[in-house]
């Protein structure tokens, strides 16, 4: 199976593992001097709460998701790091159910392999609050490489 795109799914979590997504990402891509898509999705409260910060004056309604993408740390590191390694790299944003959103760009996107990353958590933590990870696993379509943060559970 050839690796041509590969889609790096961030959200603002992920600025504390960028490094070790960068790395991970770099292992598949490079060699195949694939395509990396780094995507941010983010639901409409977290556009509505940073957008004054990031300086968009428009309202959720009239956003265009990837510039927003663009600005939202940690997407611009990301694509900086990738780039100076010769990858090529494009950046996509969306809005929505982020679980929904990251499968569904994953899909626009023709993504061959998804990269993702989390945080370990129990499993009440996942039947309460439920697992944006365990949902992009699950439904994406293609194989899906995911980085999890090695820190131990208390």
């Amino acid at each position: 199976m050839a690796i041509d795109t590969v889609l790096l799914a961030v959200g603002p979590m992920d600025t504390v593992r960028a490094e070790e997504l960068a790395e991970t990402v770099l292992e598949i891509a490079a060699p195949l001097e694939a395509t990396v898509v780094i995507g941010h999705a983010f639901t409409e409260a977290e556009y509505e709460e940073f957008r004054e910060n990031l300086g968009f004056e428009e309202r959720v309604e009239d956003v265009d998701p990837t510039a927003v993408a663009a600005r939202r740390p940690p997407v611009s590191d990301l694509e900086e790091r990738l780039s100076a390694a010769g990858v090529e790299t494009e950046i996509r944003g969306t809005l929505g159910d982020v679980g929904t959103e990251v499968v569904e760009l994953a899909r626009a996107v023709d993504a061959d392999r998804l990269v993702v990353g989390g945080r370990r958590r129990s499993p009440a933590e996942k039947a309460v609050l439920g697992s944006v990870s365990q949902e992009i696993i699950l439904d994406a379509p293609c194989p899906v490489t995911y980085y999890r943060d090695l820190d131990v559970m208390e």
